[in-house]
């Protein structure tokens, strides 16, 4: 998609919005690389997500994905599958903007209870109701995803659809940032 013009793809949305096997299917459909910042972090701490939790709290954690995530950018094009807290730090927000275009993926809080339900290592979610803690995360975090300038929702239908449904709004956003004739001749 040439409107990309180099710019970086980054999902961002609550835990289980499909952030990763959306992104994955996206990036193969556009034939640019996938990236999984919770993977890159791991790799670059030595450490599980949940280990890096336990031992070092939240906050340190927080610190370490905004790093990690800024690098990441660098390398574009790409597609971006942030964490479900990463588009919170308002570092991280300029990063992206600066450097790519943030899709929410937003879903029905019965569809992420559900694909919580089937993980184990997502350490927000240890010994917790899973639809009391999203409840939350959704009342702190949707109006914090609703600074990304698209928004497409992750059904329980095929990913396929959900990919379909990016790219028909990066097309729609692709087409809204051009210049009108009128623009392009006044410049």
């Amino acid at each position: 998609m040439q409107a990309l013009d180099g710019r970086n793809l980054v999902l961002v949305g609550l835990p289980g919005a499909g952030k990763s096997s959306v992104g994955r299917r996206l990036a193969a459909q556009l034939a640019i690389p996938f990236v999984d910042a919770d993977s890159e972090i791991e790799k670059a701490a030595g450490m599980s997500i949940s280990d890096i939790f336990a031992t070092h709290g939240e906050a340190a954690f927080r610190e370490g994905e905004t790093r990690v995530i800024s690098r990441i950018l660098q390398d574009g094009p790409l597609v971006l599958a942030t964490g479900g807290g990463a588009f919170m730090s308002a570092d991280t927000r300029r990063a992206i903007a600066a450097h790519g275009i943030a899709i929410w993926l937003d879903a029905a809080t019965d569809i992420l209870v559900a694909r919580i339900s089937k993980r184990t290592h997502r350490p927000m979610f240890h010994n917790v109701d899973a639809r009391a803690k999203l409840k939350e995360l959704r009342a702190v975090r949707d109006p914090v995803f609703a600074e990304a300038p698209i928004r497409v929702v992750s059904s329980s239908g095929p990913q396929e659809r959900v990919v379909g449904a990016i790219l028909r709004a990066l097309r729609q956003y692709s087409l809204a940032a051009e210049p009108t004739p009128q623009q392009a001749a006044s410049q």
